[in-house]
C-alpha cells in the first residue's frame, strides 16, 4: 500500500508502527457556523480512507477534535451577543448530527479543546523549559528559530516566511515568525487559569497535545485539508517534536480543496453552500458518490449539474441492484454441471472487480479509478441480465456479483440496495376485488394479483387481466414482464 507523505512530497509504502495497527488523527472543525461542502470534502475523504483501511483489516483507532475555543467563536458569539460556550455547542452537535446524515462514521474519540486545558498547560510549561518558548506579558509564544526542522512538513524555508506570508504582527513577541501558544484573555473573553495568568489556549496547541494524550505520539497517520498544511500541522509538528522529542506523526496527508464552478466557493460570490442545504434537496448517497470520483489529493469542482449526473448515477445502479435481485430471488439453489458462457463472464468481471478496486485503493487510495472500475461492473451486470436465460444461470454466481457491487461501495458509505416498493394499502382491496384474498399483507396482495393476471391472460379473460393492470395503474404501479415472470413495480 502506497500513501502520499506530504512532509516528504512523494508517495512512501504504508508501514504502520506496530503491525496491523493504525493511529490516526484528523483535524476537526472549529464549531462558529455551520459546516460548509469544503469541509465535508475532507471529512468524507478521510472517512473513505479510514473504513477502507478497517476493511484491510487494520485495528485502527480514529480521533478528531472539536474546537471548541477561538476568536472565530467568540467574535461570532459577540456578533449574535450570545455566549461563546453555548454558540460553540450548538454548531457542534449541529456539526455532529450532520455527519451522522451523511454517514461519516464517529470519531472513537472525540475531545474538545475546553476540556483539555491542563494537557495543554503542560505541553507549553514543558515548552518554556526547554527554551522553545517564552512568556510575554500574559502571552506564551513558540520560538520558531529554536527549532531547526520548521517549515519540513510545508516545505517551507524560514528565511522566507516573512516575504509574503501572513504574520500576526505584534510588539511583544520576539520574532514575527513565532506563534501564540497561550492567549492572555481581554476583557468578557473566555479564560482558565495558567502559570502565566488568565487566558486561554491557542489553536496550534489543541491537537498537539490530544494527539500526546489519547494516541500517543509519535502516532501513523495525521490528516486534514491542505489548507491546513501551513501554518497549522506545521506548528502542530513544531511544538511536539520540540516538547516530546520525536515526531508528532509518521505520514501527513492532506485532501485537496473544493471549487464550486471552477471558482473558489465564498459568500460574496453567492456560491456558498452547506451541508445541510445540499441534504435538503439531495441524499449523503449522491453527495458521497460525487466526492469519490475525485481523487482525493486532487481540488474538486463542485457543480449541482454534477451532483445531479451523481443522482442519476445512483439511481441506475440501484435499478441495477433491483433487477439483479429479481433475477436471484427466480433461480433454484442447484448448481450447474456446466456453467454458460455468460456466467463465466460474470464470475470473472467481479474477481476483476474487486482486484482493480484493491489495487486502486492501495495506490494512495485512488477513489475515481476505484470508482471507475465499479461501474464497469455494473455495465457487466446489466449485459448479463439482458443475455442469461435462466435456465442456464447460476445463483451463486449472480450472488458474488450482487455481493461485490453492494460491499465495495458500502466502503466508500454508498448504499445502492435497491429501494423495496412500498406498496399503497389500496392493493389489498385490489386484490379482494379480482380474487378470494382475505389477508391485509401489500406484499402478498400483490403476488396474488399476478397470478389471477397470469391465469386470465392465458384463459384469454382480458377484461380481468386489464381490469388489474388498470387498478395497479390508478395507484402508481405497473406490471413489469420479465423472461423470469412479472412483478409489480413503481411506475
Amino acid at each position: 500500500m502506497q500513501i502520499y507523505n506530504s512532509a516528504h512530497h512523494k508517495k512512501e509504502e504504508f508501514i504502520p508502527q506496530k503491525e496491523g495497527v493504525i493511529k490516526m488523527y484528523v483535524c476537526g472543525p472549529t464549531v462558529y457556523d455551520q459546516i460548509h461542502i469544503g469541509n465535508g470534502r475532507t471529512f468524507f475523504s478521510f472517512d473513505i480512507i479510514r473504513r477502507y483501511l478497517m476493511w484491510r483489516g487494520y485495528d485502527l483507532t480514529f480521533v478528531q477534535n472539536l474546537t471548541d475555543v477561538d476568536d472565530k467563536i467568540i467574535n461570532r458569539a459577540n456578533e449574535n451577543k450570545q455566549d461563546p460556550e453555548e454558540l460553540a455547542k450548538h454548531f457542534a452537535d449541529s456539526f455532529n448530527e450532520v455527519m451522522k446524515a451523511f454517514k461519516v462514521l464517529p470519531p472513537d474519540i472525540q475531545p474538545r479543546a475546553t476540556l483539555e486545558i491542563n494537557e495543554m498547560i503542560q505541553m507549553i510549561s514543558g515548552l518554556i523549559e526547554k527554551g522553545h518558548a517564552y512568556e510575554s506579558q500574559g502571552d506564551v509564544y513558540f520560538s520558531v528559530r529554536s527549532y531547526p526542522d520548521y517549515g519540513h512538513i510545508s516545505h517551507r524555508n524560514i528565511d522566507d516566511l516573512l516575504v509574503g506570508a501572513r504574520i500576526e504582527a505584534s510588539d511583544i513577541k520576539r520574532d514575527p515568525l513565532d506563534f501564540a501558544l497561550w492567549k492572555k484573555a481581554k476583557p468578557g473573553e473566555p479564560f482558565w487559569e495558567s502559570p502565566w495568568g488568565k487566558g486561554r489556549p491557542g489553536w496550534h496547541s489543541e491537537c498537539s497535545a490530544m494527539v500526546h494524550k489519547y494516541l500517543g505520539t509519535p502516532i501513523d497517520i495525521h490528516g486534514g485539508g491542505s489548507d491546513l498544511a501551513f501554518p497549522h500541522h506545521e506548528n502542530e509538528a513544531a511544538q511536539a517534536d520540540a516538547c516530546w522529542e520525536h515526531g508528532l506523526a509518521k505520514y501527513w496527508m492532506h485532501s485537496g480543496m473544493l471549487q464550486v464552478n471552477h471558482e473558489k466557493m465564498s459568500k460574496s460570490l453567492g456560491n456558498f453552500y452547506t451541508l445541510r442545504e445540499i441534504l435538503d434537496t439531495y441524499s449523503p448517497d449522491a453527495v458521497r458518490l460525487l466526492m469519490v470520483q475525485t481523487h482525493y489529493r486532487s481540488t474538486m469542482d463542485f457543480s449541482f449539474d454534477r451532483l445531479d449526473g451523481a443522482s442519476s448515477s445512483l439511481e441506475r445502479l440501484k435499478t441495477t441492484m433491483k433487477n439483479l435481485s429479481w433475477h436471484i430471488d427466480q433461480l433454484s439453489d442447484e448448481k450447474k454441471d456446466e456453467l454458460s458462457r455468460e456466467s463465466l463472464d460474470l464470475q470473472e468481471a467481479s474477481k476483476r472487480a474487486r482486484e482493480e478496486f484493491t489495487e486502486a485503493m492501495d495506490d494512495d487510495f485512488n477513489s475515481a479509478l476505484a470508482t471507475a472500475g465499479l461501474f464497469k461492473l455494473q455495465s457487466e451486470i446489466n449485459v448479463y441480465l439482458d443475455k442469461i436465460e435462466s435456465s442456464k444461470a447460476d445463483k451463486s454466481i449472480a450472488l458474488a456479483a450482487q455481493d461485490t457491487l453492494r460491499e465495495l461501495f458500502g466502503i466508500f458509505g454508498i448504499d445502492i440496495n435497491d429501494d423495496k416498493v412500498s406498496y399503497p394499502q389500496e392493493i389489498i382491496e385490489l386484490a379482494k376485488r379480482f380474487s378470494d384474498y382475505e389477508g391485509s399483507d401489500t406484499e402478498e396482495a400483490a403476488r396474488i394479483l399476478l397470478e389471477v393476471r397470469q391465469e386470465a391472460r392465458s384463459q384469454k379473460e382480458w377484461s380481468v387481466a386489464d381490469g388489474i393492470r388498470d387498478g395497479l395503474a390508478e395507484l402508481g404501479l405497473i406490471v413489469e414482464d420479465t423472461d423470469l415472470g412479472a412483478r409489480v413495480v413503481k411506475r
